[in-house]
């Protein structure tokens, strides 16, 4: 972890900077560390948090997922870690409305801001017999969206006619995310 923390230290101070390329590098593997983000959003090593919120961020611009696995990438090291669920928390959400146009402004728990439409949908997945919303961050990477956050999302919710159906959902970016058909969202309420 050595080439990581070194790596990290490098970029620190450096705000504004874009992104690292982890996408185009193509490091050796070296193992796994005993880093695991967990589903509350907070990351740990050796099973304690990291409290430097800032080393937090640094890690997460070099995170990649392949597959079903999650790695730390630097040009020259790719370190595998564990996540429970989701890297990202949406935690935040505002809505900028311009002209008939609106868009849905996301942060992450590590401080990352992404608009929700096409590069950036937000889709549910049926876990353990609840609805659980996410946002693609980037790359495959996806944000758990906050239980707070969703409500946000509902108060602004819109219905739409889709092939015939009612759908309760949210736009944004010029796309349309329902979260499921408005006759059975009702119906929980009955």
């Amino acid at each position: 972890m050595t080439d990581l923390l070194r790596y990290a230290a490098d970029l620190e101070g450096k705000p504004g900077r874009p992104l690292p390329p982890v996408e185009k590098w193509d490091p050796p593997y070296r193992g796994d560390i005993d880093v695991v983000i967990r589903r509350d959003g907070v990351w740990t090593h050796e099973g304690e948090p990291i409290r430097r919120a800032e080393l937090v961020r640094l890690f997460s611009t070099v995170l990649r997922k392949e597959g079903e696995r999650y790695f730390l990438v630097t040009p020259v090291e790719k370190l595998g870690i564990a996540v429970e669920d989701t890297p990202f928390l949406a935690v935040l959400m505002r809505r900028e409305v311009a002209g008939a146009e609106s868009r849905i402004v996301v942060t992450t728990n590590v401080g990352e801001e992404i608009v929700a439409g096409p590069d950036h949908p937000i889709r549910y997945v049926l876990r353990n017999g609840e609805w659980a919303p996410y946002i693609e961050v980037r790359a495959g990477l996806e944000a758990l969206i906050s239980r707070t956050v969703f409500y946000d999302l509902v108060a602004i919710g819109e219905t739409r006619e889709i092939d015939g159906k009612l759908w309760f959902g949210v736009s944004s970016a010029g796309a349309f995310f329902p979260f499921r058909p408005s006759d059975e969202i009702f119906a929980d309420q009955a």
